[in-house]
């Protein structure tokens, strides 16, 4: 029995639009939206809908705002599970075939839980749901920690009722983070050949997140950050991507598999099907910029160091963080994937000595972690495994 409705489909919000081709953009996601719900329900009514999954992704929150920043899907089962070492290249096709398959549920109820606090949301047209709560139980600044919230389906999808709680957890930087980093993932630790169409599309297709290769030294240089120049402290880590949310259980993997230091991920939002495979990580990368900033004021007192890679565009996203808030800004470090001019990279660089601001191009990881010591962000006892590890990678 369909025991929910999707209260959003004939909704038109009233708006002023004087450009055309934001006019026609937003009529385009509005039938779009609008074909997807008649798409679930005629798989709902068919009886060809999946068993519904709650996925409760890592948020964020602030001691200094109280509130918690929460974010998670719900989507129909694929019958994914962690790879345990080297699957077949079909196991591993049909694996990421799957993430971009199965469908997303829009409207229904999703209620939050948090501490005593609860918020009821439905969930968006590519089935993600979204909430701020407040953070009742916290009282003054501490120390970094995580705390956990449950993610619960309240409306029965399917035959059989699935109201059962999913935990989560969010990040709640503290007193002993001197800075937080935020880094991109494609191209800046996990190598994705992300400027080479047809090497990222077999890369994706045929390895998985246990047989995906680190750049070498990176994560003893992540875990170096993560614990200061002090080797006391406990930096938050935001990871930043331009991939999907459909990749999310593969890059949390990824990330556990190689001992990077556990963090938030802030990925693109779902647009389902398997043509966006082949566009997977392309397209506009605004949205990175978007949420930068919003890292920034949630957390005004903190200062960051950004990590990103030249095959894309993070070193001018990072450029115009640096003009927005330059005083906050311990050092921006790229990597350089693929040749560009130098005057590009030399414009790039003084513009940011004029702000104050280190940005450093580098090929490898060992250049950045000397760097990162040399203006007592790591400690130097760490350098010399980082090197170590570049070698042994």
């Amino acid at each position: 029995m369909y025991l929910f409705t999707l209260n959003t489909i004939n909704s038109v919000p009233k708006i002023a639009m004087t450009d055309k081709n934001e006019m026609t953009d937003y009529f385009e996601r509005k039938n779009k939206g609008f074909l997807k719900k008649q798409k679930f329900r005629l798989k709902h009514k068919l009886g060809w809908l999946g068993v519904p999954q709650v996925i409760p992704y890592r948020g964020f929150g602030s001691y200094a705002s109280g509130e918690a920043t929460i974010t998670g899907a719900l989507y129909e089962d694929k019958g994914l599970e962690k790879p345990e070492g080297k699957n077949s290249s079909h196991e591993n096709i049909l694996a990421m075939l799957k993430r971009y398959s199965g469908d997303q549920i829009p409207g229904a109820r999703i209620k939050i839980y948090l501490g005593n606090e609860q918020k009821q949301r439905l969930t968006e047209e590519n089935g993600i749901f979204k909430a701020t709560m407040p953070l009742n139980e916290m009282n003054g600044e501490q120390n970094t920690k995580w705390i956990p919230y449950q993610a619960e389906l309240l409306d029965q999808i399917g035959p059989e009722k699935n109201n059962f709680r999913v935990p989560g957890e969010i990040l709640i930087p503290g007193k002993d983070a001197a800075f937080g980093v935020i880094s991109d993932i494609d191209d800046t630790i996990m190598i994705s050949h992300s400027t080479q169409t047809l090497r990222k599309l077999r890369l994706m297709l045929t390895h998985n997140s246990r047989t995906r290769k680190p750049f070498p030294g990176v994560e003893a240089f992540y875990r170096a950050l993560h614990q200061g120049a002090n080797e006391n402290s406990n930096n938050p880590f935001f990871y930043l991507s331009s991939s999907e949310w459909n990749l999310y259980d593969l890059i949390d993997d990824f990330c556990a598999y190689n001992q990077f230091p556990k963090g938030v991920y802030l990925l693109r939002e779902i647009n389902p099907g398997l043509l966006n495979l082949w566009k997977q990580d392309g397209g506009n990368h605004e949205h990175k910029l978007d949420k930068i900033i919003r890292l920034f004021k949630t957390y005004p007192k903190l200062p960051f160091v950004l990590v990103g890679d030249n095959g894309q565009h993070d070193p001018e996203i990072y450029a115009r963080v640096a003009r927005i808030f330059p005083q906050r800004i311990k050092a921006i470090y790229i990597r350089t994937v693929r040749k560009r001019k130098d005057q590009h990279m030399k414009k790039l660089i003084a513009e940011m000595e004029e702000l104050n601001v280190q940005m450093v191009f580098t090929p490898d990881t060992i250049n950045a972690a000397q760097h990162a010591q040399s203006i007592n962000l790591i400690a130097e006892s760490a350098v010399k495994p980082i090197i170590e590890n570049s070698f042994t990678d």
